[in-house]
């Protein structure tokens, strides 16, 4: 099926029905080809409401499924997941640019992810425990919120939404997603899956339109009572505030700007092995992506040489080839904000190492060469804003104290990442750094089972692991007082 009868087909899924949207029709763009790949009706506000209302009403319906039964609809999203990985990473390739290998696992993440809450959904414990008064007893039950809106950009279309909701329906909550454009038919082919799994109708509602008709309904509306956004730090203070208004609960998953500290006795080869294609992963559109290199001064010279070779060593080209390394950003603005960085940085003396340029065998796409800059100036835009794309920067330290300093100067605290043999010196440093996720001799920043999140300007709460699924439900205490001639 062409992409274009597929968003025909599909488009917004509210109350249990696939329907067109109710806005003038929008492009959706190959990155790398910069071919339109179809057109797609965004939502309205109108329609926005209707899948609140939807999901409002089918309430009971989730309420009334069993754990076992809401984890029986879960595996079987997730079985559907992985049996469709690679119809799903194609979609995610021709979207967004992502190298199909990459996409398709990613596709295999998300059906990991849900797998994962399948059999968290049986493990929602409450408890009993004596009261003061002798017989009496206090019982605390752990609910579903209720509604649930989900918010997520483009660059993990699957697994970015999977994680939000497997455990929103794995507690019993209702969802109201809202993803970005730039991916909406492997969002869709997401949402297919749980619908061919049997949840209810209106359990799941999908809502693809323009922030500023989608993000105010749903905020503005006290039937919503709960919002998980996935962005960039301004989007999410803005629904912060706007939370207050109607007091919805909130996670933010928000920037990064990982640093990377390499001490002296790090395996040099292994680490180059690992960061060209680590910091390089869908083109650098990662929020836990490494990007500020610390090496340490006795071995910088040697770890530069590698890293660049093993950069130079990674392909360019089209998404759709099992051979690409990197494909084009994801949009032009993306690209056009690298751009301006690399440039702005040499402008103030950095030095280029690779890359700083858009590809020349490149006619047509988003694409720009993986880049490695030295000798930046302080103030240099790269190393205090989130640069989200292919550019990596090198620096050298003499101390731990030195490092870890500048690794926490930033407000981001999400990823960071450490290359060390040393059990002591890992300790050391893990102890130093401000992040929520920490890689020591790996860039694996996370899994199903782990959970996943930062602090400072990187948000608040975890997604993934054994605790994620409480962020969904809300506490009831029953103090359960007995009549003294009860039987």
């Amino acid at each position: 099926m062409e992409l274009q009868d597929f968003y025909s087909s599909h488009g917004q899924f509210i109350g249990g029905a696939w329907c067109p949207g109710s806005e003038n029709a929008s492009v959706v763009v190959n990155p790398s080809t910069e071919v339109a790949l179809g057109e797609m009706t965004p939502a309205g506000a109108a329609q926005v409401t209707e899948a609140i209302e939807a999901a409002w009403s089918a309430r009971g319906a989730m309420r009334a499924l069993t754990a076992w039964n809401r984890s029986r609809l879960l595996r079987r999203a997730a079985t559907l997941i992985d049996e469709r990985a690679e119809a799903l990473g194609r979609l995610v390739a021709l979207e967004t640019g992502k190298p199909v290998r990459q996409a398709v696992g990613e596709a295999k993440a998300s059906s990991e992810s849900v797998d994962w809450f399948a059999d968290e959904a049986r493990r929602v414990f409450g408890m009993s425990y004596e009261s003061r008064v002798k017989g009496d007893r206090y019982l605390v039950h752990m609910e579903p919120l209720g509604v649930v809106a989900a918010f997520v950009p483009w660059n993990f279309p699957l697994l970015l939404l999977a994680r939000k909701m497997a455990p929103a329906l794995a507690a019993g909550n209702t969802l109201v997603i809202r993803p970005s454009s730039e991916a909406a038919g492997a969002t869709m082919a997401l949402i297919k899956c749980f619908e061919d799994a049997g949840f209810p109708a209106g359990a799941i509602n999908l809502v693809i339109g323009r922030p500023g008709d989608v993000t105010p309904t749903i905020m503005n509306d006290a039937r919503v009572a709960k919002v998980s956004f996935t962005g960039s730090v301004p989007i999410g203070r803005q629904i912060v505030a706007q939370s207050a208004v109607t007091l919805k609960r909130v996670s933010m998953e928000l920037g990064g700007h990982a640093p990377v500290i390499v001490h002296a006795d790090a395996d040099i080869d292994a680490f180059a092995a690992l960061a060209a294609p680590g910091k390089f992963r869908n083109a650098g559109q990662v929020c836990a992506s490494p990007t500020r290199f610390y090496v340490h001064e006795s071995i910088a010279r040697e770890v530069e040489q590698k890293l660049v070779a093993a950069t130079r060593a990674l392909r360019l080209g089209s998404p759709l080839d099992d051979a690409t390394d990197l494909g084009p950003l994801t949009t032009s603005r993306r690209r056009d904000a690298v751009e301006k960085m690399v440039d702005e940085a040499v402008s103030g003396g950095a030095r280029v190492l690779s890359g700083g340029t858009r590809p020349s065998t490149m006619e047509r796409g988003y694409f720009y060469e993986p880049t490695w800059l030295t000798r930046l100036q302080p103030d240099a835009a790269v190393l205090n804003d989130e640069p989200f794309g292919p550019i990596g920067t090198l620096a050298t330290f003499s101390t731990l104290d030195e490092v870890a300093a500048e690794a926490n100067r930033l407000p981001f605290a999400l990823a960071a990442y450490v290359f060390t043999r040393s059990l002591a010196k890992t300790h050391a440093t893990v102890d130093r750094l401000e992040a929520g996720v920490i890689g020591v001799n790996t860039f694996v920043a996370s899994t199903a089972e782990t959970p996943f999140g930062g602090s400072k300007d990187s948000g608040y709460g975890r997604e993934g692991g054994p605790h994620a699924i409480r962020d969904y439900l809300d506490t009831k205490f029953v103090n359960v007082a007995m009549p003294a001639d009860a039987e």
